[in-house]
């Protein structure tokens, strides 16, 4: 499994979702005094979930 690390901003592309406030808290907490934006830590959040469902589906 691919282990989680904050990223630094990578080019993106403009896509609106909502997210409940407690994970908009809970993520901006993580990232606090950090180079790091609340878009490219939830990229490499879907990005490490997406590897973590291919793997999955390998087994």
């Amino acid at each position: 499994m691919k282990k989680f690390k904050i990223p630094s901003v990578p080019p993106t592309t403009n896509k609106c979702i909502r997210f409940p406030n407690d994970v908009i808290e809970e993520v901006e907490k993580a990232i606090e005094g950090r180079e790091c934006t609340f878009t490219a830590f939830v990229v490499e959040a879907v990005k490490v979930a997406l590897e973590n469902l291919k793997e999955g589906n390998e087994e």
